[in-house]
């Protein structure tokens, strides 16, 4: 059995779902009950076979409204891996940084590309913290305080599924002087990121190796499988870069979040619209459900 989640935030209709049940029947999908998580909100289709058809019959399909498509029997996770910068975050901290520094345009066009795949991601890091010497490591404080803002839905999100028993996880090709504090506020079990390297009170423009980078991201999904002794399908990755897309397509539900184009393309679900608790309707849970403090 599988289940299709339609999320509109309060603008979901009756006529929406029975239009998007004739459409699963349509496609071969043998469509059986359907009912309301929240009603205008969210609402779950059931249906027997062919979920690649079912996506691609209802994507798109009903205006503002993300389509999460997936097995009934593995939707409620057990690990949430997410990345950081643009995900968890509303901002691409390095862009933020180098704005201290005046050279965001510079910085920011090499983040753009690498996120979107057309560039190595190891590289571009490396020539954009190079970018950054002499910086004051007080600029790092700054920029947190003044420019870094939780996602909306990001502390729901996390703290619900902890609540539930969940590992979370944020793992980022950003820094841990951004992601420690940001996954301690929003309620991560524990952060993985880059170190910048400070001398004397200024970067030096470089970042310690290994760099935290898509292989890291997806060995830390696998690992996490492991130590919790989970199936694959219970495991949900969040991203929205190219670094992202190893441990997008390795995770039970990969999902690409206003996301770049070739992230879009490869992920098992696009969340295009909605705010982060759009994953929490994924899995079936209403708002009362939510652990919003």
């Amino acid at each position: 059995m599988f289940t299709a989640t339609l999320i509109a935030s309060g603008t979901l209709t009756a006529g929406d779902i029975s239009s998007a049940m004739d459409r699963l029947r349509d496609a071969g999908c043998a469509p059986g009950a359907s009912g309301w998580i929240d009603e205008g909100d969210a609402a779950d289709l059931f249906f027997g076979m062919a979920p690649d058809a079912a996506r691609t019959a209802l994507e798109g399909a009903f205006g503002k409204t993300d389509v999460v498509v997936q097995s009934s029997l593995t939707r409620i996770k057990a690990l949430l891996i997410a990345d950081m910068d643009s995900t968890m975050i509303t901002v691409e901290c390095i862009d933020e940084l180098a704005d201290y520094a005046g050279i965001k345009p510079q910085i920011a066009e090499i983040t753009e590309r690498a996120m979107r795949g057309e560039l190595d991601f190891d590289a571009a890091l490396d020539a954009r913290v190079a970018l950054l010497e002499g910086l004051a490591e007080s600029d790092i404080e700054r920029c947190l305080a003044e420019r870094v803002r939780i996602m909306p839905g990001a502390k729901a999100l996390v703290r619900t599924m902890r609540a539930r028993g969940a590992a979370t996880v944020l793992v980022s090709g950003g820094f841990t002087r951004f992601a420690e504090p940001v996954a301690r506020e929003i309620g991560f079990d524990r952060a993985i990121a880059n170190v910048l390297k400070v001398e004397r009170g200024v970067l030096t423009g470089a970042v310690e190796k290994p760099i935290v980078g898509s292989q890291t991201k997806l060995t830390t999904l696998r690992a996490a499988i492991a130590d919790g002794q989970l199936v694959e399908g219970q495991s949900l990755a969040v991203g929205d870069g190219a670094n992202d897309l190893a441990m997008i397509e390795a995770a039970g539900l990969g999902v690409a979040y206003h996301a770049k184009p070739i992230v879009a393309a490869a992920a098992a679900a696009r969340i295009d619209h909605g705010d982060l608790t759009t994953l929490l309707y994924a899995q079936g849970l209403p708002r009362a459900a939510w652990v919003n403090d």
